[in-house]
């Protein structure tokens, strides 16, 4: 069965050197052997890959991408990495596909730089919640939603690390590294990612732009969890539709390497399986050939394994196969 996964990162030594300073969670790359496999967008890659079972992966930047820069370093290094991801899928486009990278500190030149991206060949782009001090549902960046609909880009929401007035709040007094992973992969980085969705919701973007579409990673960043609660958003905001019913109309929810069947079990109880799609959040997460098939058998039926593994990704971000498998474009 071919396999897709859609959130496999990679970092541009460049953009790292930019960074330095800027975001702690940046450590994250360097544990273990991450940064050299970050940086392989080539034959290593292919074979971490093989090994798994992995037929596609769609490279996307590590967090926090450019948004923690002043406008005009964001879309300098945007620019240099959606050219550098571009390159890697034109050398290998049997294996590659590639999110883009926006220039989020500059809304002015983000919807500019989607389109580009897109005609280089990116099948989405990958955001974060915050920039600066300004939410992703600041109608500054209304014109990139309503370019990402009306070209057919989906947008990954991906976790970022708290705000430090939020961290102080709420992730300090503990040693630093505690401090750090309760503010990250802990708790925080899903918080954040979630409360962003919830947000979009609430302030109308999807009533905007039926069209648009979101992929939240780690089942949903908390939130298919909680959506009898967030429901009562809809009438408190003045929203037409339950907040379930936006999820289920304008979300699509990947594993990012988590292959608990129970949490599958749960996320088929509360959206469509045509809304799922896999990942493994390369390489911080690094499940077997084994794992992955083992977490497959879960499925209830043939089909829903099908899409699941490949169709709902082909479908969400136009990649097409032929009968013998990917194609190269």
């Amino acid at each position: 069965m071919t396999l897709i996964a859609i959130e496999e990162h990679w970092i541009m030594p460049g953009l790292t050197s930019a960074l330095d300073g800027r975001d702690e969670s940046l450590a994250f790359n360097d544990l273990g052997d991450h940064r050299r496999r970050l940086q392989d967008l080539g034959a290593g890659r292919i074979a971490a890959m093989d090994a798994q079972g992995i037929d596609l992966s769609v490279l996307a930047l590590t967090p926090p991408g450019t948004q923690p820069l002043d406008p005009d370093s964001a879309v300098r290094l945007s620019r240099a990495a959606n050219d550098l991801a571009a390159s890697a899928v034109d050398a290998n486009p049997a294996r590659f596909r590639a999110l883009s990278t926006l220039p989020m500190s500059a809304p002015e030149a983000v919807a500019a730089e989607l389109e580009r991206a897109a005609g280089l060949g990116h099948v989405g782009t990958m955001v974060y919640g915050r920039s600066g001090d300004r939410f992703l549902d600041d109608p500054a960046y209304d014109d990139f939603f309503a370019t990402a609909a009306r070209l057919g880009q989906p947008v990954f929401l991906h976790p970022q690390l708290p705000s430090p007035a939020l961290r102080d709040a709420s992730y300090r007094g503990f040693d630093p590294i505690t401090d750090l992973a309760l503010a990250t992969f802990g708790w925080g980085w899903h918080l954040d990612a979630a409360t962003a969705a919830l947000r979009l919701i609430v302030r109308g973007t999807f009533d905007r732009h039926p069209e648009l579409q979101i992929i939240l990673g780690h089942w949903g960043e908390m939130l298919l969890f909680w959506l009898d609660r967030a429901d009562s958003l809809s009438r408190v905001a003045g929203l037409p539709r339950l907040v379930s019913d936006y999820v289920r109309s304008n979300f699509h929810i990947t594993t990012s390497g988590m292959l608990n069947p129970a949490l599958l079990r749960h996320a088929l109880s509360v959206t469509t399986p045509d809304r799922l799609i896999f990942s493994t959040d390369y390489p911080f997460q690094n499940p077997s050939r084994d794992d992955i098939t083992a977490f497959f058998s879960h499925l209830p039926t043939e089909k829903q394994k099908a899409d699941f593994a490949y169709g709902n990704a082909c479908a969400l971000l136009g990649i097409d196969l032929q009968p013998d498998g990917l194609t190269a474009a």
